[in-house]
């Protein structure tokens, strides 16, 4: 597997991305490749070729938003079938690869997969850290920049729900993240009610 130039391939095509994709943008990839690295990392993960699979699924988790905004993780996956055998990636790891992407579709379901809980975890991470304000501003506007949300009571209302039923997965997100998440589903909740 040369990750190398998977890696190179995707860092080149997300310079193409919508310039309204403020959320979903070449910033959140990079920040899920480091979330996933150190999650990685905490959780124990030695296995060369299974840290490689994970970096792949996150470089190419978003790609689909090249081509589409609904569906992307599908997308995505096309994608990775398309470019990575030419990479030396093996069919059995490619399905591998589009495991992990589909795992991150919402509402996340990872199974029993631990890759695929930590990638998840890595996704969505932001959710409980101090920069979670700034983070979900921008998802609003690219919301807003696509019609899907006009009022900020409604924002406030999908951002009350998403928190309250999201779940992290693996043991390290539970100890870093979940206490900041929870802070921030009361913030949320206390706007809504006032």
């Amino acid at each position: 597997m040369d990750c190398q130039r998977a890696e190179t391939y995707v860092l080149h095509q997300l310079q193409h991305l919508s310039p309204t994709l403020y959320y979903h943008g070449l910033h959140h990839t990079l920040d899920v490749v480091a979330q996933a690295e150190s999650l990685a990392d905490a959780e124990g993960f030695t296995d060369a070729q299974e840290r490689i699979l994970l970096r792949t699924a996150a470089f190419f988790h978003d790609t689909g938003f090249l081509t589409t905004y609904q569906g992307h993780e599908e997308a995505g996956c096309a994608l990775a079938r398309q470019v990575l055998p030419d990479m030396g990636y093996t069919p059995e790891q490619i399905v591998s690869i589009c495991q992990l992407i589909m795992a991150t579709q919402m509402p996340q379901n990872p199974g029993t997969s631990h890759l695929a809980q930590i990638l998840c975890d890595a996704d969505l991470d932001y959710l409980g850290r101090p920069d979670f304000l700034p983070i979900s501003n921008t998802l609003l506007q690219e919301l807003q920049a696509r019609g899907k949300m006009q009022d900020l009571r409604a924002w406030q209302e999908l951002q009350v729900k998403f928190l309250n039923e999201h779940c992290y997965w693996t043991r390290t997100a539970l100890q870093r993240r979940e206490a900041g998440k929870q802070a921030h589903l009361a913030a949320a909740r206390a706007v809504l009610n006032t």
